[in-house]
């Protein structure tokens, strides 16, 4: 294979691919073309990545190059497939599409099922182009960059197949199963010397919630005797039972959220891991947890849900005042982010402890905003840390007189993270506060307050960075955004304006399955 350029996916989807295909068609008309149901794309967005990993580990040989361009040949083809999902998802009156079966033990009663609906079909089009991404911003000479790309697809089947599962055996293995490649990411591609203890630390608190939630399964199936999501929704639980599996499934998703005061792992994991992993991190990783507790802890444990209630809202709001107060007294630039992170999600508690169909559209809204927003933040501190190999405030200052075009991007998704109209985090906070106003009005003050808070470090970072006059490490400049790097920052802003243009266009695909996880707890509690 000939040696290619960093936009070799571009290139071949530009051109008329073999005669195979048909006279004419280019890849793209081939993958929009395919998939008449949605079961056939879920079964291909499982099958591209983990046919790649055959691929790669039968190719050792085949040098860097060609690792790098068809691990980003995948990604690309793995995320056109997702935004064919939307065309393909006609969903019932239940709000459920067609599932995939699969038997992977005979000895199982019932098969595996794999399914999607308005909730995980956001999620699944942000793990794709997330990892597209990811893998874009390497390049052929990133050290080991085989094992890399190895490492990000394996990630990513493990991301996918935790958002499309409708059974809780299969969530948990599946969840869990995403914490080795991250483990690695951090331990051999992270920036400095703490990275062993940063990724130690990272498998600690997973492993820890991991006791939690492998308990309660065993104690569920004892109860019911199935983990299948479908058949629980069915059944009736005790009021204590309900209490019981609710607390022990919070403090496993608490963990990953993570949740004041389990958020310690969070920041110095940003801070020690390379580009990629923070941006996983910040857009994937994190929002498995909270994905869980609507997923499941929500429609399955209502009576749970309203008893701790009181709980969650006190340990949010303190989350969102104690994290504001501490990222602006950071001076690191991958810290800031993250405590700005940890806020955010203290919010989208708020939002799914409300019990309305506003707070909860606007916390799974706020989920996919902050998952473009935050990988933008974290690449656009990946691209300053290239130039300058620092992230300390301290030698940074007029960089706009320098880098005219990476300040704009920086500003922009700077604005985006502190919910300024029309950003689409704008209207994810917005939700979440008119859901939570109702029902706690001294709530919905202390998170308004988090906003002015988080104006105040955010304007103070990029003023200190971007502004004034230029410092003696920045005058050592070297050019503004790349090509690639263009690229990369069209994908995220794209998205960021369309959703906060236009948010009705996620809106209406979640409404009806927010609307039945919410008619489950009402049932729940009634029985």
């Amino acid at each position: 294979m000939s040696r290619l350029s960093a936009f070799t996916l571009v290139s071949l989807l530009s051109f008329p691919t073999l005669p195979l295909i048909g006279k004419g068609e280019t890849l793209p008309t081939l993958l929009l073309s395919l998939g008449a149901s949605s079961s056939t794309l879920l079964l291909a967005l499982l099958a591209v990545p983990l046919l790649t990993l055959v691929l790669l580990r039968i190719g050792r040989g085949w040098g860097r190059v060609v690792h790098y361009q068809i691990g980003l040949a995948s990604t690309g083809i793995s995320l056109l497939l997702a935004l064919r999902l939307p065309g393909a998802f006609s969903p019932t009156s239940a709000g459920r599409v067609e599932t995939v079966r699969v038997v992977l033990a005979p000895s199982r009663r019932s098969p595996l099922r794999l399914g999607i609906d308005g909730i995980s079909l956001p999620f699944i089009i942000l793990t794709n182009l997330t990892t597209y991404l990811c893998i874009l911003s390497l390049n052929s000479t990133t050290a080991r960059i085989l094992e890399a790309i190895f490492a990000l697809l394996a990630l990513q089947v493990g991301v996918l197949a935790t958002f499309l599962a409708l059974d809780l055996l299969v969530f948990f293995i599946c969840f869990e199963r995403t914490l080795i490649p991250i483990f690695f990411l951090v331990l051999l591609w992270g920036s400095r010397e703490r990275r062993i203890r940063a990724s130690y630390r990272i498998a600690i608190y997973t492993l820890l919630g991991s006791i939690f939630r492998f308990f309660n399964l065993l104690y569920l199936f004892a109860k019911t005797g199935t983990t299948d999501y479908d058949l629980l929704l069915q059944l009736s639980l005790h009021e204590e039972d309900q209490r019981f599996l609710w607390g022990t499934f919070f403090i496993a998703f608490a963990a990953k959220i993570p949740l004041v005061p389990l958020h310690l792992w969070l920041p110095e994991a940003h801070v020690e891991a390379p580009t990629v992993g923070s941006v996983l991190l910040a857009a994937l990783l994190l929002k498995l947890g909270t994905y869980g507790i609507v997923r499941f802890s929500l429609p399955l444990f209502p009576e749970g849900t309203v008893y701790f209630a009181p709980v969650v809202s006190t340990l949010a709001v303190v989350g969102i005042i104690y994290t504001a107060l501490t990222a602006r007294r950071q001076v690191d630039l991958k810290k800031i982010i993250a405590y700005s992170s940890v806020g955010h999600r203290n919010v989208v508690l708020l939002g799914r402890r409300a019990g309305t169909s506003e707070g909860l559209q606007g916390a799974l809204f706020q989920r996919i905003s902050h998952g473009i927003v935050s990988g933008a933040l974290f690449f656009g501190v990946g691209s300053l840390y290239e130039r300058y190999s620092v992230r300390s405030l301290h030698y940074f200052g007029g960089l706009a007189h320098l880098y005219p075009l990476l300040t704009i991007v920086f500003v922009t998704f700077s604005l985006a993270n502190l919910g300024f109209p029309p950003t689409s985090s704008f209207v994810g906070e917005f939700l979440v506060l008119l859901g939570v106003l109702p029902h706690s009005g001294w709530a919905t003050l202390f998170a308004c307050t988090s906003r002015v808070l988080g104006a105040i470090y955010t304007l103070w970072t990029v003023n200190r960075i971007f502004f004034g006059n230029l410092r003696t490490l920045s005058v050592a400049a070297g050019q503004d955004l790349t090509r690639k790097e263009v690229h990369l920052f069209a994908l995220l802003v794209i998205p960021r304006v369309v959703l906060g243009v236009a948010p009705s266009r996620l809106l209406d695909t979640r409404l009806i399955d927010s609307r039945n996880i919410l008619e489950h707890a009402r049932r729940g509690r009634t029985v």
